[in-house]
């Protein structure tokens, strides 16, 4: 069986609320918002560096499909073009 003891009850921990002080110092709500900035930063550094954009339509996708294929023809035929020097005769210059 039980004794009974003359001991105070253990007293209950206090409940976590948003003005808990988690660490040095700054409530929880403060560390929950120090956190989302950060992890929001990161997204937007990242969305920057790679351009991540998702085309809406499939509209959008084909012209950006186009404008791909006419760039790379464009940097092909590019490629072919002889040196202006060889094109061209400069006046007053060596030949």
């Amino acid at each position: 069986l039980s004794q009974a003891t003359t001991e105070p009850p253990k007293k209950k921990p206090d409940p976590v609320t948003s003005e808990t002080v988690v660490i040095w110092g700054l409530r929880l709500w403060q560390v929950i918002g120090i956190f989302a900035i950060f992890v929001l930063a990161v997204i937007i550094t990242l969305c920057c560096i790679f351009k991540c954009r998702i085309p809406r339509t499939k509209k959008e996708i084909e012209a950006r499909y186009a404008q791909r294929q006419a760039a790379k023809s464009y940097a092909d035929k590019l490629e072919t073009v002889p040196p202006l020097n060889e094109l061209t005769e400069i006046p007053g210059g060596i030949s």
